[in-house]
């Protein structure tokens, strides 16, 4: 019954009531949270985008556990550069929007290194790249869904593929129906719909994603 929030410029996460949203508390400080999610134990993971790296917290632990980064901003397997969004799945691997480095990395469960998944490849438009990758879902399949930020797109990279495809998007920026400015966050809800922040046009796009 409460809501996560990652309160960036305060350097903190927030755990608000949903009935009273005054009734507030920090539950995580002095991280530069750039994106967060919680698994299906209720552990909390939090991207720290000035320490490049994922740290998973229990609820009341201040430190947390590094799952991912945490060796420095840079490109190596090791590192991230900036991350942002994040995706747990039901294996606990952390897949992270490794945003200034135009990839997705994978960190299975306790791995030291991450895998490129999507990306990788510089900055570009290409099918085969990312321009400054924000949100991102993983779905049963392991199809990974990208919110191409910097390409006014929406990629689906299915696994072992070399390179993506457009699902929405990549017409140019634009305030058609089928433009993007900037999209950031992506969501799924039960019946297949598909919704984008669609951020530079100020809206929430919906889509049917067995439609495009």
């Amino acid at each position: 019954n409460s809501i996560i929030i990652a309160d960036v410029d305060n350097r903190r996460g927030i755990q608000c009531s949903r009935e009273n949203y005054q009734n507030q508390r920090t539950i995580i400080s002095n991280i530069d949270c750039a994106g967060l999610t919680i698994d299906q134990n209720g552990d909390l993971y939090v991207s720290d985008s000035k320490k490049h790296e994922v740290r998973r917290f229990k609820i009341g632990d201040e430190n947390g556990i590094l799952v991912a980064g945490g060796n420095g901003q840079g490109s190596d397997l090791n590192q991230l550069n900036v991350p942002s969004f994040i995706f747990v799945d039901h294996d606990y691997s952390v897949y992270v929007s490794d945003r200034n480095n135009h990839r997705i990395m994978k960190w299975l469960n306790g791995a030291k290194n991450g895998i490129v998944v999507a990306g990788g490849q510089g900055e570009g438009s290409s099918l085969r790249q990312l321009n400054h990758p924000q949100g991102l879902i993983v779905d049963h399949l392991k199809n990974v869904y990208i919110a191409d930020c910097r390409n006014h797109r929406i990629m689906r990279w299915c696994p072992g593929s070399a390179g993506g495809t457009i699902i929405v998007g990549g017409k140019g920026v634009g305030i058609q129906s089928n433009q993007l400015n900037r999209p950031t966050g992506i969501s799924f809800d039960r019946e297949g719909n598909f919704y984008v922040v669609d951020c530079l046009n100020h809206r929430v796009q919906k889509f049917d994603i067995n439609e495009v």
